[in-house]
């Protein structure tokens, strides 16, 4: 079993630390029941604080993926580990786009419903940072932050606990499947104009038009890395 440290750039986002450990997690070949480690090693491999760490362990303890115990450390659920395993066996990368596109274009429209003014600055503020990118590996972390953002804003915990868990199966199954062909971003990279489309139709307060923006968005994606529409 191949549990080498993943090295992870920290940023200045609270949820890169859930989303770090979600990839160490889904990338680690873990078993059920593993043993993850230790805090002191998860903050180096991480590049996190240990304030931050602790956060992203207690929000996966809440969903259920980890349990942890006090003097024994903290152990991969074998409920969580056997679903998640199980569905990326079995799902292809234009399953999964297809799963998007059933979930989040409808994310989006509850938030255009919903969302608080501090949800809507912080969509926002993740759609800059999504664009300001300085390579890949840092595009990836933040534009799965700006969709996590809009999840958020829905105000629905039910609707956002169903994005984790997609968003589980998508790190899984698609994260080595993409080949770049440049280190960062281009400037006029297309998703960069579809993250503002949607940020300004859920701030418009219009459900129809962030649905649309959000679908066409994930139609855009699957064009450009499965060659699916």
């Amino acid at each position: 079993m191949d549990h080498s440290l993943l090295e992870r750039t920290e940023t200045t986002e609270p949820k890169d630390a859930l989303l770090a450990l979600r990839i160490f997690i889904s990338e680690g070949n873990y078993s059920p029941g593993d043993r993850l480690p230790s805090e002191r090693e998860l903050i180096v491999s991480l590049g996190l604080t240990r304030s931050r760490l602790r956060r992203g362990l207690d929000q996966l303890e809440r969903e259920g993926s980890i349990w942890r115990h006090v003097g024994k450390g903290t152990f991969l659920t074998a409920e969580a580990a056997d679903r998640l395993a199980e569905v990326t066996k079995r799902i292809t990368p234009l399953q999964m786009m297809r799963a998007r596109l059933s979930l989040e274009p409808a994310l989006a429209q509850e938030a255009a419903v919903n969302a608080s003014e501090g949800s809507l600055s912080k969509i926002q503020l993740c759609c800059n940072r999504a664009a300001e990118a300085a390579n890949w590996e840092e595009y990836e972390a933040r534009d799965d932050t700006f969709h996590r953002a809009v999840a958020e804003a829905t105000g629905n915990v039910l609707l956002l606990a169903l994005f984790d868990r997609l968003n589980q199966v998508r790190r899984a199954v698609a994260w080595n499947t993409v080949v770049r062909h440049s280190y960062s971003p281009r400037p006029d990279h297309p998703s960069f104009d579809e993250h503002r489309r949607i940020a300004a139709a859920i701030e418009a307060r219009d459900p129809a038009s962030a649905h649309s923006a959000m679908r066409r968005h994930l139609n855009s994606v699957s064009t450009r890395l499965f060659e699916t529409v």
